[in-house]
């Protein structure tokens, strides 16, 4: 019984962390916690609602992401969104996203390809009303089941990251550069990608993939000459006003 008590608690503890993990991950995405700010780990359970062990550890994940900065003497600070760095990262994600994808169609089982079916419904149901955070549930849901097929754990660990630092600048070309242009590219693009998966096409589902990033690229060129750079990074606004 103890043993089974101890167990169920580490099992606990390990949810409340991934929970933590998840919440500060949107957070991010969505620029809830600006680009750049400084906060405690206080600041960060108020935002999470979690206890303090939890939100530590998600911290130290969120760190070992380059997500979160741990500033000696400082705290923490919210990574700012450095554009030439990002962009500099994004053939790293167009090269891992291809293998993952052609390791997803050559070993898709039936589970999987359900999976996606499902989802290409939700995404066909209302794509020109959809919102980005609507399509980010769903997006997060492609990226397990896409990972979840190759097989190998490791990809989506390496893969997490990156997706979430590409997320935050969808969000902000969709929320703040764009808004009035709708999510239709980018749901083609993830829509070409799942139907070549599920039809078990390797070149179509790469081909889609490298669609999908070339998509990505162009946002940088637009949010570089359209954006104030104090909403990348919250400092700015800060010295300007000093």
């Amino acid at each position: 019984m103890a043993a089974t008590k101890d167990r169920t608690e580490r099992h606990n503890r390990v949810n409340m962390a991934d929970a933590a993990y998840d919440q500060l991950e949107e957070l991010i995405v969505t620029c809830a916690l600006q680009p750049g700010r400084f906060l405690s780990i206080q600041d960060l359970q108020t935002a999470t609602g979690g206890g303090r062990t939890p939100v530590h550890q998600a911290v130290s994940r969120l760190a070992a992401d380059t997500l979160i900065l741990i500033r000696p003497r400082h705290g923490l600070q919210i990574a700012p969104i450095d554009l030439a760095r990002e962009r500099v990262l994004l053939p790293l994600r167009r090269d891992i996203e291809r293998f993952v994808v052609r390791l997803a169609t050559e070993r898709a089982g039936p589970s999987h390809r359900n999976q996606l079916l499902h989802i290409s419904r939700a995404l066909r149901v209302r794509p020109g009303q959809m919102g980005i955070a609507a399509f980010n549930v769903l997006d997060r849901r492609i990226d397990h089941v896409l990972a979840s097929a190759a097989g190998e754990p490791f990809l989506e660990h390496t893969l997490r990251p990156l997706h979430t630092i590409f997320r935050r600048i969808g969000w902000i070309y969709h929320n703040w550069v764009r808004a009035g242009e709708g999510l239709g590219r980018t749901v083609a693009c993830h829509l070409d990608i799942i139907d070549a998966v599920v039809a078990g096409r390797v070149k179509e589902a790469v081909a889609a993939s490298d669609r999908l990033i070339a998509f990505s690229d162009s946002m940088f060129g637009v949010i570089e000459r359209e954006i104030d750079p104090a909403l990348l990074d919250c400092n700015l606004a800060l010295q300007a006003a000093d």
